[in-house]
């Protein structure tokens, strides 16, 4: 199977009330964070890029079910996609809503330059809990570590910890997960410990404070490849340091 060289990110933040401004923040973030973007089309049903002249007030207007449409750059050559849906309460950590942004840019190195500054921009701007940037391939293998019965292994494949589904999470600041970029909001980092500086001086040096006094940490230079024995070590080193990700510190 070719796995696509796409770098994906993800949000999770408050549900949209209305006519939620918190959208036109990502996007906006989004086209800050990397010189030449231009989130303006929408894509019809026939996938044909559909230019927006009036994006700002479009996106507005469609807002709805706690979420937002699809966007695109128009470049089918270049794709760079944003949505945003709702998750429902009974899904979710803590038992709230939750919206969900996810956008996918190409895996490549602008884009992996610009991937602090950009997932910054989206989780700042939909005020959220906490986010992560990971290469495409990344769903399938925290799948593997979702712990959907009590007898099942301790270690996933990989040899990483098993962690607890999102929806049976205490509260929605605990990380379900890591990444290769991880988005901790103050409320996260609180809940996780970080930073320790004794404990967390390597990762501080790969870490950036937001301007809400939020966290963007990186755990390997290059985007996490499972693959690369040296990148599941500093995954597993992580997963150790912060027992709380995944609720692990209270297993079920």
């Amino acid at each position: 199977m070719i796995i696509p060289r796409v770098l994906v990110f993800i949000v999770y933040a408050p549900a949209l009330v209305g006519k939620d401004g918190r959208a036109l923040d990502v996007i906006h973030g989004m086209e800050k964070a990397l010189p030449g973007l231009r989130l303006a089309w929408r894509i019809s049903e026939s996938g044909r890029p559909i230019a927006l002249p009036h994006r700002d007030a479009w996106l507005i207007e469609r807002i709805k079910d706690g979420g937002f449409p699809l966007l695109c750059n128009g470049d089918a050559s270049y794709p760079v996609t944003v949505n945003g849906s709702e998750n429902p309460a009974l899904l979710s950590p803590g038992g709230q809503p939750q919206l969900d942004v996810h956008a996918k840019l190409p895996l490549d190195e602008a884009v992996i330059s610009a991937a602090a500054a950009m997932l910054e921009a989206m989780a700042e701007g939909a005020r959220a809990f906490w986010g992560h940037a990971s290469r495409y391939s990344y769903g399938a293998e925290v799948s593997e570590q979702f712990r959907r019965s009590p007898h099942g292994p301790e270690r996933s494949p990989r040899g990483l910890p098993m962690l607890n589904l999102p929806e049976n999470l205490p509260a929605p600041e605990i990380p379900c997960f890591l990444g290769w970029l991880n988005y901790w909001s103050v409320a996260a980092a609180q809940a996780i410990g970080f930073p320790d500086p004794a404990r967390d001086a390597e990762l501080l040096t790969r870490a950036r404070r937001t301007p809400s006094g939020g966290w963007v940490v990186k755990l390997t230079d290059a985007p996490l490849d499972y693959d690369n024995p040296a990148h599941l070590d500093a995954l597993n080193r992580a997963y150790e340091r912060f027992p709380v990700i995944g609720g692990r510190d209270s297993p079920r």
